[in-house]
């Protein structure tokens, strides 16, 4: 449900065709991301509930992959559907609250309207053997038993100086279901970068069904990691030692090593943005998506030692970014400090738990702040 659809009607084609076209113009195929995602609504959709958002929907999944029939060779059926912690379930959102089923129909529709394409889960913080990514696991070794449409597991493998031990075991254990494993948003920061690309290359061409890796940008300047040169160029476009790393593993090809799936699901890997402890009980930290000229903000809001009957949460946008919409919570300004205050489906929180908003803006909020309050 792109943000670029101003209200209900067509979706606008314009931009993707272009993609598309000098893509293929050079010889390259296309990975559609993504159908839907709880991030990337237009207002008139976000203002929409149960059965009115479920047609909409799967209607915006029929329309953009009929479109693209047999041009697009694997989609981003849903992404980010999981939540974060220990629990392993789905993620709080619109989407979610029009019935647990709707990750499933969006896979029936999005195979009707193209079977040609493959059609991928995608999610991050899945990299290992932990509570999430075995929460999806289950969902599609249940897909498989039900006859469910689903043909790859996406791995966004957002890195910071380490992959997982059991990172490639963790690929082995979703091929063995049958489905194909792809690295799909790549990029990695720290001073270790080199040779934790040329493990992930590695971890890849050791899985059969591993099907490709796609890095999540090319030059440092273009990352969405902003200070953190997580790319395979620098900011000018020269090769780094991380570019080497991976031509070396692809080079030296895949190892007849099958490593053995652990059964017993580790702690997750925490969230990688600070977060800003408060007194009051609560504390809240802030994730981005960025591109030129706007941006998607998923801000965290966690129960300290006893549970939370309400909250705030202020965020400190820097000059220039402005909010356009957001969703579960409400919203007292646009520009500055912006509080944002629980709706009434999510102002419990049990003590150690979390629940999460978001809103979409537009020039850079890099830097943006948040405190968390109580009441």
């Amino acid at each position: 449900m792109g943000r670029d659809r101003a209200q209900p009607g067509p979706v606008p084609y314009s931009g993707g065709d272009r993609i598309l076209n000098q893509a293929v113009s050079t010889g390259k195929r296309v990975r559609g991301h993504a159908l839907l995602w709880h991030q990337q609504q237009p207002g008139w959709a976000q203002g929409l509930s149960g059965s009115a958002l479920r047609q909409a929907a799967i209607n915006h999944v029929t329309q953009v992959a009929t479109h693209y029939k047999g041009k697009i060779y694997a989609w981003d059926v849903v992404n980010e559907a999981f939540a974060d912690g220990g629990g392993g379930g789905r993620r709080d959102s619109n989407l979610q609250r029009t019935g647990n089923d709707w990750i499933e129909a969006a896979f029936r529709a999005a195979r009707a309207a193209d079977p040609g394409a493959k059609l991928c889960y995608n999610d991050y913080n899945t990299d290992g053997v932990n509570a999430k990514s075995t929460g999806i696991y289950t969902m599609v070794q249940d897909f498989k038993a039900r006859g469910v449409p689903i043909d790859c597991v996406g791995f966004q493998s957002h890195l910071s100086n380490s992959a997982p031990g059991d990172y490639q075991a963790n690929l082995q254990r979703f091929a063995a279901l049958g489905v194909e494993v792809q690295i799909t948003e790549l990029d990695i920061s720290g001073s270790n970068q080199a040779a934790v690309y040329g493990t992930v290359t590695r971890a890849c061409l050791a899985v059969s069904r591993c099907a490709g890796i796609t890095v999540w940008g090319i030059r440092d300047s273009d990352s969405w990691r902003t200070g953190e040169n997580p790319l395979l160029f620098d900011g000018n476009g020269n090769k780094k030692a991380a570019y080497t790393s991976v031509l070396d593993a692809l080079n030296a090809g895949g190892t007849t090593t099958t490593p053995t799936t652990p059964t017993t699901p580790t702690t997750p890997t925490t969230p990688t943005t600070p977060t800003t402890p408060v007194p009051s009980g609560c504390t809240s930290s802030v994730s981005l998506n960025s591109w030129n000229g706007g941006f998607v903000a998923t801000v965290r809001v966690t129960a300290g030692s006893s549970a939370l009957s309400g909250w705030s949460v202020t965020t400190n946008l820097p000059a220039g970014a402005a909010v356009t919409n957001g969703w579960n919570a409400g919203n007292s300004g646009t520009s500055g400090a912006v509080t944002w205050t629980n709706v009434g489906y999510n102002g419990s929180v049990a003590a150690g738990q979390a629940t999460e908003f978001g809103f979409q803006g537009t020039g850079s909020a890099e830097g943006v702040t948040s405190t968390c309050a109580t009441g």
